[in-house]
């Protein structure tokens, strides 16, 4: 990372000017590639906002998010995330003095520093299983390795956030219990294939997935992720891949009809996790069925292709952009 020294010169005045006794604004935790900021309003209520720092700040800005849809804090968050130049950081340490004062802090900075993000991120990685930490660290090994090249691929706020979310879903009690699984596909991370192996147990969708597993050995709905690189301020592309589901809010192709996979919907607050969730409820509330042997019968035949189910999904944005959403609502999914 450039200008690392800098960066946690940086750090340490925000820690000091803004501690986790100030009443307004608090430094939550703070490294070198992850910062937590907390705003506590004049009624008491806490906003916490979070930056992953990247491999090229100062040069772009970090990635800013909240897991809030309050518009003072997403209005925020935006012109955050639309800096550039020096308003990218602090910028009193492109001076020649502090250039120096940085060469005599050097040092003691760097223990101290190293020691706090060191036990910081081996606090957060702990429970994490050690074949996922390989993946997490063979990505980032591929990423920098791609910048060296000039290849990269996507966004770096994109590529930042999903580094993010990977990380975060492997920590997740959900995807520990086998609630559903996540692979890259190809190594990508734009790409994903998430496996849904557990709904509601008094759905007729779960007794549908027992029978699924005993008829095709098949113990999952599988999903796409597609993800462009102005992701998180764009939603993923999602679809079901098998089996053939009837209801649940599933269109022709594989396609899903939730508002908040739509840009009108769709809000940069959200994780990935809370989105599996939700169209995992979103499928039992709208009593979704599996269709047996509807794929060998020709019947749906062809329909659950990508291209199919973005066309699918296009036009019903346009029905709904003209006429409202009624089902399911927004905070159904």
């Amino acid at each position: 990372m450039a200008c690392l020294n800098t960066l946690k010169q940086e750090i340490r005045v925000l820690e000091n000017a803004f501690p986790k006794t100030d009443e307004l604004f608090q430094v939550v935790s703070a490294s070198v590639d992850e910062l937590t900021c907390r705003f506590i309003s004049k009624t008491g209520k806490k906003y916490d906002i979070h930056a992953n720092i990247t491999e090229t700040y100062p040069h772009s800005p970090p990635v800013w998010f909240a897991e809030t849809e309050d518009t003072n804090v997403t209005n925020a968050i935006e012109r955050l995330s639309n800096t550039s130049g020096k308003d990218n950081h602090h910028e009193e340490y492109e001076d020649s003095e502090m250039e120096e004062e940085e060469e005599d802090m050097e040092e003691d900075i760097h223990l101290e520093m190293e020691d706090n993000s060191s036990s910081h991120a081996a606090q957060k990685d702990e429970d994490i299983h050690p074949s996922h930490m390989a993946t997490l660290d063979r990505l980032k090994a591929n990423q920098r390795q791609d910048y060296l090249r000039g290849s990269i691929s996507g966004s770096v706020q994109a590529t930042d956030r999903l580094m993010k979310e990977l990380r975060d879903i492997y920590r997740s009690d959900s995807f520990k219990k086998g609630v559903y699984s996540v692979e890259l596909v190809n190594d990508s991370l734009y790409e994903w294939n998430v496996k849904l192996l557990i709904v509601d147990s008094d759905s007729p969708l779960h007794t549908d997935m027992v029978q699924l597993k005993e008829k095709e050995g098949t113990d999952h709905i599988l999903f796409n992720f597609h993800f462009k690189e102005l992701y998180p301020f764009e939603p993923p592309f999602v679809r079901v891949v098998h089996p053939v589901i009837s209801g649940g809010y599933v269109l022709v192709g594989g396609a899903i009809c939730m508002e908040l996979l739509t840009k009108q919907g769709w809000s940069s607050a959200y994780t990935i996790e809370a989105v599996i969730m939700q169209i995992a409820a979103t499928l039992v509330k709208g009593k979704a069925r599996i269709q047996f042997g509807a794929q060998k019968s020709g019947k749906f035949s062809g329909q659950y292709s990508l291209a199919r189910a973005q066309q699918s999904f296009k036009s019903l944005v346009q029905i709904h952009e003209k006429n409202g959403w009624f089902t399911p609502p927004k905070e159904d999914g």
